[in-house]
């Protein structure tokens, strides 16, 4: 149905030698609940639907205040397992990185690259190479400028800090930086109208008005120019701006609620889709803003669709529809499969520069606990899907990310670089 990783079957025909245990570290109740189960889920129908001689498979429910936890995690390192799947958050993963044995392998699931490292790799993609793919699109898009837009959080200030990093790489100049509350209207509206440069523009209108107005009254003109003049003056009058913004593309590095309502904004502030072309990150995926029409021709970098016979064989099971984490949880258990039946060393057989396809498409594990997942573009049409704009890579033969997510510094506000407006 789906080969995981290219691999024959009978790679499982050889059971290690001695009983391997495998760990997993996850939040089966309390309020992340929800998220444990449903990797939980993934996780024992990889197991399931492999062989897996001589290999035990013990569930930690790591959930509770940070003493809690750490006796849980001492509890299950004292069983020695030869790998463990999770957690989920970066504290406790690097609860996890701090207490075990160097030599001990962790696939987690956390995002955050400050959580990894010393034998903890995460399965997760990170938000960096999302960023980087999409500003690679813009240069050749053609965009010259770019302002960002994000959530002022420690993510959103990463994620700025990448975008900031890749415009230097790729040759588009970054023109600002506008920070938000996430969720927060009024913080929303207020970053809209500075990112839109309304003041000014608003200013400059109110200035041609009075310049023509003076010149009519004041000046002796013509018919013909008073008439030409009066046009001008009919059209900026129409309009409380006038000039357009110094950047052609909006980078929204925020959910799909807040990119929908700071649109909504800049339009009010009279920055169209002609003036700037939306572009957008995997925070995108499957939201409101696919049926949108004003995100008609709107382009974001994101995974390659799930599987559907995953999809379908997980709602059976689990009652939800699969999420990313999902898969991010049954490639784990297949890599963990994987690797307990081969000849390698673990580190050679998760490492493996090659990479491995698995249910999210191409992706590898670095030596610094950061994963690569191979990304694509879709352009959206309105129409509830999108349109393939850029395929996913298929090896690792030419590197994909040029980025290093452990050396990007949180981005610091940066207000627009332009010359002004002009009345």
């Amino acid at each position: 149905e789906y080969d995981m990783y290219g691999r024959p079957d009978n790679i499982y025909n050889t059971p290690p030698a001695e009983l391997k245990t495998v760990s997993v570290m996850l939040p089966l109740s309390g309020p992340h609940a929800e998220i444990g189960r449903g990797i939980s889920n993934s996780i024992q129908m990889a197991f399931l639907k492999n062989r897996y001689n001589n290999v035990a498979v013990q569930f930690y429910n790591l959930t509770g205040n940070k003493y809690e936890k750490h006796g849980i995690i001492m509890g299950a390192l004292a069983t020695e397992p030869d790998i463990i799947i999770g957690p989920v958050f970066a504290e406790d993963a690097a609860m996890v990185r701090d207490l075990k044995p160097e030599t001990l392998p962790v696939l987690t699931f956390s995002s955050d690259t400050s959580a990894i490292g010393n034998g903890v790799m995460t399965m997760a993609l990170i938000p960096s190479q999302s960023v980087e793919m999409i500003v690679r699109e813009m240069d050749r898009d053609g965009a010259s400028n770019f302002i960002v837009m994000a959530p002022k959080s420690t993510s959103g200030e990463q994620m700025a800090g990448a975008a900031q990093y890749a415009a230097d790489l790729y040759n588009v100049t970054l023109s600002g930086i506008f920070y938000y509350d996430e969720g927060n209207s009024d913080s929303i509206k207020i970053a809209s109208q500075r990112a839109a440069m309304y003041t000014a523009r608003n200013e400059a209108n109110t200035k041609a008005r009075e310049i023509l107005s003076d010149i009519m009254v004041k000046e002796p003109v013509t018919q013909t120019q008073k008439a030409n003049m009066e046009r001008q003056l009919e059209k900026i009058s129409k309009s409380e701006t006038l000039g357009r913004v110094p950047y052609n593309a909006i980078l929204f590095l925020g959910n799909a609620s807040d990119t929908k309502q700071i649109a909504s904004f800049l339009r009010y502030y009279d920055v169209a889709a002609r003036d700037a072309r939306f572009y957008g990150t995997t925070l995108w995926d499957g939201s409101e803003l696919l049926k949108d029409y004003s995100f008609v021709g709107s382009k974001y970098a994101t995974l390659p669709p799930i599987s559907t016979v995953f999809a379908e064989t997980f709602e059976s099971v689990s009652g939800k529809k699969a999420s990313r984490l999902d898969t991010f949880g049954y490639d784990a258990a297949n890599l963990v499969i994987g690797m307990l039946h081969s000849n390698k060393l673990p580190a050679a057989y998760l490492l493996d520069p090659s990479g491995y396809n698995g249910l999210d498409g191409l992706f590898r594990l670095t030596p610094n606990g950061a994963s690569e997942r191979a990304l694509e573009i879709v352009e959206l049409n309105g129409s509830g899907t999108s349109r393939l704009a850029k395929p996913a890579a298929t090896d690792f033969l030419a590197p994909i990310y040029n980025i290093n997510p452990r050396k990007i510094s949180r981005a610091s506000e940066m207000g627009l670089v332009a010359a002004g407006i002009n009345p």
